[in-house]
């Protein structure tokens, strides 16, 4: 059968290769390799094994140690650089300078002993025991980790051999001082961590756990990722490293601990991995058993997995787990190209059959394997073989191993257009090197430049892996990273929605509180205080407001402009004012209409005659005044207000306050104290000099210090009002209100009892008393009021005061000249004086008089000129009393 012929072939490959290469004296073992022929060698290092054995017989004598553990997708890159050697050979770029690409493809077995031992092998080692010189090696392509792409570009550093890897990210290799031989057709992984970081922040994400490989790449990624969060006030709960081989004592121990670490930080629901596949395969199955154990449900494991390009393009890492059971897994992947020619050649390989592996150990061993499937003929084992080497094609690991092969190519080409590059040691390793350093290439109708870092700036791919029907896929690209903007491009807007924050959001209003010794993303919100504000989520502290034009209250995420209020018309309160001071000046209005057209009847005679005319014309000022008290204040109304109210109800009072001295005189019981009084008694001189004291205190108040509007700053508002300018003159022209009405109250309460359809000094008493009553409220009220309602406040007095005298002194005449006319008669009012009179005869006579009614009778008789030492009935003289009574 044919394939027995194949595996007695395989089998006589490997034997003639052991006998090659024979077991020496420093024990070196047989080299897997796949070789081809050509002008120029192309060196190749893949980790076509995860590792090697471990020493058992704990020998100090350092031999290689035998790979183990075959990986299918490094086979797959292998025959990738094969097919892109042969394409290049048969490209006008070699065929016009008539040269050939070779190569010499190793195993790093992932092992850092091993590659070293292979870099030698390619640097052509001294005293090796081949009996054949080979071609040495021009350029490098590989390895793939950064572990082992480090330890042998130190080694081709020493001969300036250029090496490009297609995967190795780790920054230290950016380094040109160090590796100046090195490039790659990958950006460095300080260029991946942003990109992560700028995802974290786009979801809003800041609590987050670690994985990473206990390697170079791990922990190189590991720092870059922790430098860059930390700036971006991006939290990590936890971080936990992977030992590197899997046989690692330990190594069991810390993926159950890894997987405890996630499990047990229920709100770090975005995990980063960096870690390799085999390791991301474990810990998945690991959480799974610890979940199980717990009794929970898998999904219960769910987290948003973020995958950087060292497993972001394995979906065996799920094992027997679907997407349901692990969560989201969002892929960084390298530039994706076309791979269609590699799977052109696949198609090759396996219409071909074994006839491709004489060189190809390789896949020499795949074959080996999959023949433990017992399969038929050699037909259906290579269909196998290409089938299952088809799934395990990386495109971005393509593309960027291709590119790596065009890069040489083109350098190559370059130094052989000027010499023969057929004949041995007519090119040297340093002058590819200077070629690629200083000139670009094309690949795929573009063209590309190494940086002076030796790095190729492509920019990254996101995948968002997706299940169907069980299988998935991971080569849904939902959006690009532009290495130069720091942004993503999305093609896709169908990404994760996902909350992991160690607390929730302090929402505009809220600041961060966090407690000593915490992370800075565990906090607790706490409101912010009036007049300050935070306006974003978030904030670490509350901003503050303006509180001279600004204000906000508890817990607020602006600061409000502070209205500007004052006593305006709107107000309902003021409305109320308004009315009753409207009310006033109709009333007062009507008063003086009536009064003068019964001007010369006993009721207004006895109210005051003329002086009540200008009393009612003092209340109309002071009412006019009490309006200005309303709408928003400016300096001139602040100064006319008071002026007005003052002056006005000065000449109010002084006017009663003659009238009041009027009928202290005519019902003076002394006859020398009412001498002196009439001698004195000028009634509009009285009235001008009281006045004219007020106006002088008016007018220093206004020149001095007078009141002026002003704008406070309340909690809330922006209070326009009036200020008093000078309290000492606003008090001065009150307390001389003041004084005179106390006057006049002292003055009417001595001779208030009187005829009561004629008692004027009754109603001046209490209308004084009113006034001061209302005053003395006022001022307690006014001072301890600052607000919107001071200005009220001063009206409602003025109110008080002028309602006060108008109901007092001329609502009771009104009453009688409107409803009692027959009272408002020179014969009624002799009647009522004459049977006073009589009564007054009656408590001479009859000893039953109380002392004020003898004293009210005694003062009423000295109006006819007699003296109360006369023993007999006095005689009262009417007109003498009517006369007494006006002005």
């Amino acid at each position: 059968m044919t394939w027995t012929a194949l595996i007695i072939c395989s089998h006589l490959t490997l034997l003639l290769m052991i006998l090659e290469t024979g077991h020496t004296a420093d024990n070196t073992t047989r080299v897997l390799a796949a070789t081809a022929p050509g002008d120029i060698i192309i060196g190749g290092m893949f980790p076509v094994h995860t590792t090697v054995e471990k020493r058992k017989d704990g020998s100090y004598e350092p031999y290689p140690l035998p790979c183990i553990k075959f990986k299918k997708k490094a086979l797959a890159m292998v025959l990738a650089m094969i097919n892109a050697v042969e394409v290049m050979n048969k490209s006008p770029l070699l065929t016009e300078t008539n040269i050939t690409l070779g190569y010499r493809i190793l195993d790093s077995c992932a092992d850092v002993s091993t590659t070293l031992r292979a870099t030698a092998d390619f640097m052509g080692r001294e005293g090796s025991n081949t009996s054949t010189s080979r071609q040495p090696i021009m350029a490098v392509i590989g390895p793939s980790q950064s572990g082992t792409t480090i330890a042998m570009a130190r080694q081709l550093t020493l001969r300036m051999i250029p090496q490009i890897s297609f995967s190795a990210t780790a920054v230290t290799l950016s380094d040109k001082t160090r590796y100046p031989a090195f490039m790659r057709t990958v950006p460095n992984d300080k260029h991946q961590t942003a990109a992560m970081v700028r995802l974290i922040k786009t979801y809003d994400w800041n609590w987050v756990g670690i994985i990473t490989s206990d390697g170079e790449y791990g922990r190189s990624a590991l720092e870059l990722f922790l430098t860059q969060a930390l700036k971006n006030k991006i939290c990590v709960a936890f971080s936990s490293v992977l030992p590197g081989p899997e046989n690692s004592p330990d190594f069991k121990q810390v993926i159950k601990q890894a997987a405890r670490n996630i499990r047990t930080n229920i709100n770090a629901k975005v995990i980063v991995s960096f870690a390799r596949t085999d390791q991301m395969r474990l810990l998945y199955q690991e959480l799974k058993d610890q979940t199980l154990r717990e009794g929970k449900e898998v999904d219960s494991m769910r987290r948003v997995w973020l995958a950087s390009d060292s497993w972001s393009s394995s979906s065996s890492v799920t094992g027997n787990l679907t997407l349901k059971d692990i969560g989201d897994v969002v892929g960084f992947t390298f530039k994706n190209g076309n791979v269609s020619s590699l799977t052109e050649y696949l198609d090759r390989l396996e219409a071909a059959g074994h006839q491709h592996t004489a060189n190809n150990s390789f896949l020499q061993e795949f074959y080996q394997q999959l023949n433990d499937s017992n399969f038929s003929t050699d037909a259906e084992l290579v269909s196998e073989a290409v089938r299952v080497l088809k799934k395990e094609i990386n495109n971005d690991t393509v593309f960027s191993l291709e590119m790596a092969l065009s890069a040489i190519a083109h350098a190559v080409a370059s130094v052989c257009r000027s010499r023969d590059c057929k004949t041995p040691g007519s090119v040297q390793p340093w002058e590819v090197l200077e070629a690629l350093k200083k000139q670009g290439f094309k690949y795929g109708g573009k063209s590309y430049n190494f940086n002076e870092e030796g790095d190729l700036l492509l920019g990254y791919d996101m995948n968002l892996w997706r299940s169907d029907g069980g299988e998935i896929h991971i080569n849904e690209v939902v959006a690009e990273y532009d290495l130069l903007t720091n942004n993503f491009t999305y093609t896709n807007h169908s990404t994760t929605q996902q909350l992991s924050k160690c607390s929730n959001s302090c929402v505009p209003g809220e600041i961060k509180k966090t407690a000593e010794g915490q992370h800075i993303c565990c906090y607790e919100c706490i409101n912010c205080t009036a007049n300050h504000y935070s306006n974003e989520t978030d904030m670490d502290q509350c901003l503050s407001c303006d509180t001279e034009t600004e204000w906000s209250s508890e817990r607020s995420s602006v600061c409000t402009p502070k209205t500007l209020t004052y006593f305006s018309w709107d107000d309902s309160f003021a409305v109320a004012l308004v009315t009753f001071t409207a009310l006033g000046i109709v009333l007062v209005l009507m008063v003086s209409a009536l009064f003068l057209h019964q001007r010369d009847t006993p009721v207004v005679k006895a109210a005051g005659g003329p002086l009540s005319q200008v009393i009612l014309f003092s209340l109309v000022v002071s009412y006019i005044s009490a309006m200005l008290f309303v709408g928003q204040p400016n300096s001139p109304q602040c100064k006319a207000r008071q002026v007005l109210f003052g002056i006005s109800f000065t000449l109010c009072v002084s006017c009663i306050l003659v009238k009041t001295l009027k009928i202290l005189l005519a019902f003076q019981f002394n006859p020398e104290l009412q001498e002196v009084l009439r001698r004195f008694y000028r009634p509009y001189v009285i009235v001008s000099i009281i006045v004219a004291l007020q106006i002088v205190i008016c007018v220093c108040w206004m020149v001095l210090d007078g009141p002026f509007e002003m704008i406070n700053s309340e909690p809330n508002i922006l209070l326009k009002q009036c200020a008093e300018g000078s309290v000492v003159a606003f008090w001065m022209m009150l307390g001389y209100i003041a004084i005179l009405a106390f006057v006049c109250f002292v003055c009417a309460f001595k001779v208030r009892r009187l005829p009561q359809d004629y008692n004027e000094a009754r109603f001046i008493t209490f209308s004084m008393l009113l006034y001061l009553i209302s005053w003395l409220i006022f001022i307690p009220v006014y001072k301890t009021n600052s607000g919107i309602y001071q200005s009220a406040v001063e009206m409602v007095i003025i109110l008080i005061s002028n309602y006060g005298i108008l109901s007092c002194h001329f609502f009771p005449k009104c009453y009688i000249i409107l409803f009692k006319k027959e009272k408002n008669t020179k014969s009624a009012f002799r009647k009522n004086l004459y049977e006073y009179s009589n009564k007054t005869s009656d408590c001479f006579s009859v000893s039953g008089c109380s002392g004020s009614e003898f004293q009210s009778s005694s003062q009423l008789v000295t109006i006819s000129a007699l003296s109360l030492s006369v023993p007999t009935k006095p005689t009262l003289s009417v007109t003498e009393v009517e006369n007494c009574c006006s002005v």
